[in-house]
């Protein structure tokens, strides 16, 4: 029998912060969470279904508003999470877009890389020093396809591809949170820093890329996928299990990786690339205008 929510530890008296807490892998994330007693922050774009999720909760769940392709809305979301609370065990991000047309964020960017990687790297940098535990990041197996162009990260000058812009911003995940891993063990922290991707889970993500398979795959994906609660089981052993190692990947343990119980896997070498991985988080710092407190 693998790993199951009912192998989550007691959490009573921890703080974790999801992202994308509102539906599908977040959501239920923030349920395994509150269940075994911590305070969840629901990190939510659409606050009145993260609403929906924390009145199911009880006392334990709060939602904060926070839109990811909004650098202004990561500083107002994180401004208010250090007012409210000393410390945060455990920072899940989860939240995403793939495959969608090509349009910008507030800020600029790309909408995939700005809303997957550039809002996460900015949330983590300004909550890092309330961080007692660990940093989870969500990627995705599509990572493989992904490309890095640190000179047109933003699809300025190149033809846009949805799904390779999809696959650059989940490398970006991969490589950003193994590059913090090396980073806060450089500088003698406690702090994990992990990865987990939830295989192929049927959740709204894969309805909203508007294209013209997007019908399709929402009749399909409900019997080919597995369901959100068990998606979410990865990104939940990384973030509670206590022999779950920092600097490592997990995803589900069946054929292809696309279903079952959370199991330590492998990325590709592009993601393992530390000196790409450190020219991406410097580029990340100076385009988001946040710096980490780890060297």
């Amino acid at each position: 029998m693998g790993w199951t929510t009912k192998d989550v530890p007691d959490l009573t008296g921890r703080t974790a912060v999801v992202t994308g807490a509102n539906s599908g892998l977040g959501a239920e994330t923030a349920r395994a969470l509150a269940r075994a007693g911590a305070t969840v922050v629901l990190a939510c774009r659409d606050v009145a279904k993260g609403r929906t999720v924390a009145g199911e909760l009880g006392d334990r769940a709060q939602v904060r508003a926070l839109d990811l392709a909004d650098l202004a809305s990561v500083r107002a979301f994180a401004e208010g999470v250090r007012a409210e609370h000393e410390r945060i065990d455990v920072l899940v991000n989860n939240a995403g877009v793939m495959a969608v047309p090509l349009r910008r964020t507030a800020d600029g960017f790309e909408m995939q890389i700005g809303t997957n990687h550039f809002g996460h790297f900015a949330l983590t940098a300004l909550l890092l020093d309330r961080i007692t535990d660990r940093v989870v990041t969500v990627s995705s197996a599509m990572h493989r396809i992904g490309r890095i162009d640190l000179d047109d990260i933003d699809w300025e000058r190149r033809r846009y591809e949805r799904w390779l812009a999809y696959g650059q911003s989940k490398l970006a995940n991969l490589l950003f949170a193994y590059e913090l891993h090396r980073r806060l063990t450089a500088a003698g922290s406690d702090v994990k820093s992990l990865a987990a991707h939830p295989g192929f889970s049927s959740t709204n993500l894969q309805y909203r890329s508007e294209a013209w398979y997007g019908k399709i795959m929402e009749l399909t994906t409900p019997f080919l996928g597995q369901p959100p609660d068990q998606g979410a089981l990865p990104s939940l052993y990384a973030a509670t299990a206590p022999e779950a190692e920092s600097g490592a990947f997990y995803g589900p343990d069946g054929p292809f990786e696309m279903r079952g119980h959370p199991k330590r896997v492998q990325s590709s070498a592009r993601s393992r690339d530390p000196e790409l991985a450190r020219r991406l988080w410097e580029l990340s710092e100076q385009l988001c205008g946040v710096s980490f407190p780890v060297s």
